[in-house]
């Protein structure tokens, strides 16, 4: 899949920290067709936590994303997210996007940690449901994310193939499919990855400090759920993994923890369909997972795994060239191919349904 950023966003790191820190300003800066009015709501995710979401339906609605973001932020401060939702309803899409567990305002509602897609699978599959019955947002749905928000949005559609949806008020096809951009997959060996790097473990390094930012958040609005101290320990991604989230959760060790969070390990038994956009040059992830991810996708025909060999960790700015190549008006390349991809799958989706009536 043709993709090419400008000359100076070829490296992993440059489009990295271009990503953190400039697109933003690009995308606000851009002329909108029209501003999003979403309505707000609380539903709740497993083991009934409130989850946070704000949804918008355009008045022809062809199905809903379900989406969140990655490791840290809220929805207040996530332009990425953003552009995905303007340009999803712009495309005849509903969405249905929530702060997921700790963060933003889900966060102020209940003291529940994050669990890294082991209970945030079931919440996408649950906000779904809900967004059906309570809400009126139209099926098919879609699950989305990016980085970390990728790896929940895939947690999603393996809690669709065990839990009992009829049970939920859906029907198995009301979960189409899924897509997500550079989403976390082995968080073990990346992390390890981040550590060791002489550069690269300033990523990390930041990252903690958001997250021990994001327990200080936590015990403002629930003070007798967290120890001071133990927040004060904290320091790192794996102390904050360590010390606040898997004593809850029932597990001894992180890198056990990590394993059985992490995606890798269940993509090839994954069989709706799902469109993963990986860059080779993430600087956050271990280099030897594009291999892995290469080995399941063959392995899996549900699987459209397309790795760039430019993109960083969720950039994928593109330059004129490329942005010709694919007709696109903007350089946010992801987002473009993952809605036409969705309107693949919904093409696909309505010839079934046809011919299944037809022969009925």
């Amino acid at each position: 899949m043709f993709y090419q950023p400008p000359l100076w966003l070829r490296s992993g790191i440059a489009m990295t920290i271009y990503a953190a820190f400039g697109a933003a300003k690009q995308w606000h800066s851009q002329p909108k067709t029209s501003p999003l009015k979403y309505r707000e709501v609380i539903l709740t995710g497993a083991n009934q936590t409130p989850i946070f979401c704000q949804y918008a339906q355009p008045s022809n609605s062809k199905g809903t994303i379900v989406a969140t973001y990655g490791i840290t932020g809220s929805l207040e401060d996530q332009w990425f997210l953003e552009i995905l939702a303007h340009k999803a309803f712009q495309a005849g899409y509903g969405v249905l996007l929530f702060d997921w567990r700790a963060h933003g305002k889900t966060a102020a509602l209940s003291p529940d940690l994050t669990s890294d897609g082991l209970l945030e699978g079931e919440d996408f599959v649950r906000l779904a449901a809900q967004g059906k019955q309570q809400l009126g947002l139209r099926p098919p749905f879609f699950f989305a994310g990016y980085s970390l928000g990728g790896q929940l949005a895939l947690w999603g559609l393996k809690k669709a193939q065990e839990l009992d949806l009829k049970a939920l008020g859906l029907q198995p096809e009301d979960i189409l499919a899924g897509a997500v951009i550079c989403p976390s997959l082995e968080s073990h060996r990346s992390l390890s990855y981040l550590e060791k790097h002489p550069f690269k473990c300033y990523f990390e390094q930041a990252i903690a400090k958001n997250l021990q930012k994001l327990a200080w958040q936590l015990q403002s609005y629930h003070p007798h759920a967290f120890q001071t101290e133990t927040i004060e320990k904290a320091t790192t991604i794996r102390e904050f993994d360590q010390y606040l989230v898997i004593p809850k959760l029932g597990f001894t060790t992180t890198q056990a923890y990590y394993e059985a969070s992490s995606p890798l390990y269940f993509l090839q038994d994954l069989h709706r369909p799902t469109f993963i956009l990986y860059a080779a040059d993430d600087p956050l992830f271990a280099p030897d997972l594009v291999e892995d991810l290469r080995y399941v996708d063959q392995r899996n025909t549900h699987l459209n795994t397309q790795i760039t060999k430019f993109g960083g960790h969720v950039g994928y700015i593109s330059d004129r060239q490329c942005q010709n190549h694919w007709g696109d008006s903007d350089p946010w390349w992801a987002w473009q191919r993952i809605l036409s991809w969705f309107d693949q799958q919904l093409s696909r989706h309505h010839r079934t349904r046809s011919v299944t009536t037809a022969q009925q």
